[in-house]
């Protein structure tokens, strides 16, 4: 699995093929996937409950790196990475910050998707100087309506994708209307895309661990989150029934520098993805400002 970091880099590369590193975090082999120019400021991937490299949409991926530095990674425990996964939020911001500082970064951007928007809070808010600019999507802050109910709502929708043979992410992502199913199962085939050198599925004691963070994380007392005085991009669909929308308004209206994407219509939880050429050219522009 290990490339070098001497290596050629991946620049010319899609994510499908993008070859799988791994870098030592106080004893830990973290995984990641690495491409796109090798200067400017680097955009750091944090993603959802349960997710691993190859959860990330590769046309969300590919269209960031044609013109930023993009490295997606495996959380602690989670996927190709070692170790045990933590079952809180600010556990899982530390270890994010050692692997962005594993890999000699002295600043970086985030974009941070459901779970990995409540980490990107925290590391923007404890790490000031390390992060330049934040993209939060599908996610809401500490104490939000309903971010508890995700655990819930996402072992439901296991069950019942067991059951029926059907992928969760259909129901949990999209809209079940005839335009979110067709969005849901366009991304769906997205994702198989990649079929050499594939990441492991999340364990059930790491899935346990996360749903454990997710939950507390949504009973804590709401954020400050004036304190965090970065540049921020929001984003997230009209319809999301995992992390509902109002969170999404409220980061907006409660970032002292926010920017709010209209919510996407006839979108849920996976609206960056469903809208992936309009996000993509915004968040290109936000990040680029």
């Amino acid at each position: 699995m290990n490339t070098p970091r001497n290596s050629p880099s991946a620049s010319t590369s899609s994510y499908r093929n993008a070859p799988t590193r791994s870098v030592s975090v106080r004893g830990e082999d973290f995984a990641y996937r690495e491409l796109g120019p090798e200067d400017g400021v680097p955009l750091i991937l944090l993603i959802h409950l349960a997710g691993v490299l190859d959860n990330w949409d590769p046309r969300v991926v590919d269209r960031l790196a044609a013109r930023r530095r993009v490295i997606a990674f495996d959380n602690r425990g989670v996927g190709a990475s070692s170790g045990s996964t933590p079952d809180t939020i600010e556990a899982m911001a530390r270890d994010a910050v050692l692997f962005i500082r594993a890999l000699g970064f002295d600043q970086v951007d985030l974009l941070g998707l459901s779970m990995g928007g409540f980490i990107a809070q925290v590391i923007a808010e404890e790490e000031p100087r390390l992060v330049r600019k934040v993209i939060l999507a599908g996610t809401g802050p500490a104490g939000g309506p309903g971010i508890d109910k995700v655990p819930a709502l996402t072992i439901q929708a296991t069950l019942k994708g067991a059951l029926t043979r059907q992928d969760p992410k259909l129901s949990l992502f999209f809209t079940e209307t005839a335009g979110g199913r067709r969005a849901g199962r366009a991304f769906l085939e997205r994702l198989k895309e990649r079929t050499h050198n594939r990441d492991k599925d999340i364990s059930l004691p790491s899935f346990r661990a996360q749903l454990k963070a997710i939950k507390q994380w949504g009973r804590q007392a709401p954020s400050v989150l004036s304190n965090i005085r970065q540049p921020v991009l929001v984003a997230n669909g009209e319809h999301d029934r995992m992390v509902p929308s109002q969170n999404t308004l409220d980061l907006a209206a409660r970032l002292p520098q926010s920017e709010l994407v209209p919510l996407y219509p006839d979108a849920g939880h996976g609206g960056i993805f469903q809208y992936h050429d309009a996000f993509v050219t915004r968040a290109l522009e936000f990040l680029e400002s």
